[in-house]
């Protein structure tokens, strides 16, 4: 009895700790200036590659290396990123991730987010809802609504519902 009272008791602090760690991670906003940027995308198909290159077109070199998360079976995407970019550095682990609403990229985003908790890398993590949403969140927009460090919709009618995202306008 007095054994499983511990055992209990010391869940209870274990749970206590994570969730306390968990709201340390998700509301720290500290920015630091960089030079580079090391970024992650995550690839889906079909629409949410035009999408992604279209983002990665416009960002500066200060953002590199780039890395690429792409399903096993995706080749057209795999194809499009090898066009899109002449050389892949895969040296240094990534510092920020940046997705478009694939259900491939939550699990990507819990991942990094689980580093952040353990204490091993702060990972920027930014969510770009696709423009295909105009009035409600996608699957994946609600999930990493709370988990994202950046939450950016394309429409205003989503800024209007979703107050923490960022309204940039049309963006893709």
């Amino acid at each position: 009895m007095a054994s499983a009272l511990i055992l209990a008791a010391t869940a209870g602090v274990v749970a206590v700790l994570l969730a306390l760690r968990l709201w340390v991670v998700l509301h720290s906003r500290v920015v630091v200036p960089r030079e580079s940027l090391s970024l992650m995308a995550v690839v889906g198909s079909g629409g949410h590659t035009t999408e992604i290159l279209r983002l990665l077109e416009h960002l500066s070199s200060a953002y590199s290396p780039r890395h690429y998360i792409i399903a096993d079976t995706d080749e057209m995407s795999a194809q499009k990123i090898s066009s899109f970019e002449l050389y892949r550095a895969d040296r240094d682990p990534s510092t920020m991730v940046l997705c478009n609403g694939p259900g491939t990229c939550v699990p990507i985003c819990v991942s990094a987010l689980l580093l952040g908790i353990l204490g091993i890398k702060k990972v920027i993590i930014v969510y770009v809802e696709s423009i295909c949403r105009v009035e409600h969140l996608s699957l994946s927009g609600k999930i990493l609504f709370h988990l994202s460090d950046y939450f950016i919709v394309q429409w205003p009618t989503l800024k209007e519902k979703y107050p923490k995202s960022v309204y940039l306008g049309r963006i893709v």
